[in-house]
């Protein structure tokens, strides 16, 4: 049986972006589907960004049958680095005839010559250093913000006295530190949607689901 092949598509880092979106989309509205197949986006796990290349942005938007290609990519340390980056990948493309100096903050959407949609999406904001943990913070319930704030502290004071992760992994401690003490302890940061640990609709929160209702026409 031919492989099911959905024109509208999301380019992502890794597994965790895989699973928060779906959830996410759904916590703000929008039936995802209950099946891969009937899913009504479908995200490729790319194993980081240096995977996400122009081979495989020109490859994605060359088969004919894409419509909407969106890339979610982690600032990391920079985000206009990324940016840069990003853009000169995509502007090898012939379809791709201009692309701004800097990201607009509300996210990028552009029509390719060839009237396919493409948009770019920088985590946590388009504009500050961060990532998809980043991201998360901003949904922290109002009610989570004191033990937020002690997480923070906590998970600051272990890299001072020591701990092995790495700085710019900061976030990640945060976050997982702050899940560690929910009830129940240790969910996976989708599951923490799921079950509305974290808040989805908050917000920082609002302008990624704009730009995606928008890249997706949803």
């Amino acid at each position: 049986m031919a492989k099911h092949y959905h024109p509208k598509r999301l380019l992502v880092e890794g597994q965790d972006d895989l699973r928060v979106i779906p959830e996410l989309i759904e916590k703000n509205g929008i039936y995802w589907g209950a099946k891969k197949e009937e899913a009504i986006i479908s995200i490729q796990e790319c194993g980081g960004y240096e995977n996400i290349t122009y081979d495989l942005i020109y490859t994605e938007l060359q088969t004919g049958r894409c419509t909407h290609l969106g890339l979610m990519v982690d600032a990391d340390d920079n985000a206009s680095l990324r940016w840069q980056s990003i853009r000169n990948a995509c502007l090898q493309i012939e379809s791709i005839s201009h692309l701004p100096e800097q990201i607009p903050e509300t996210g990028l959407i552009i029509n390719t010559q060839d009237g396919q949609k493409i948009g770019i999406w920088i985590m946590p904001d388009n504009i500050i250093e961060g990532m998809l943990e980043t991201f998360l913070g901003y949904m922290i319930p109002e009610q989570g913000e004191y033990i937020w704030q002690y997480a923070q502290e906590v998970a600051r004071e272990a890299k001072n006295k020591g701990a092995t992760f790495k700085e710019s992994y900061i976030d990640k401690a945060e976050i997982y530190t702050w899940l560690a003490w929910q009830d129940e302890p240790g969910r996976q940061i989708h599951q923490a949607i799921k079950y509305n640990i974290l808040n989805p609709q908050t917000p920082k929160v609002q302008g990624f689901i704009n730009w995606f209702k928008d890249l997706y026409d949803l």
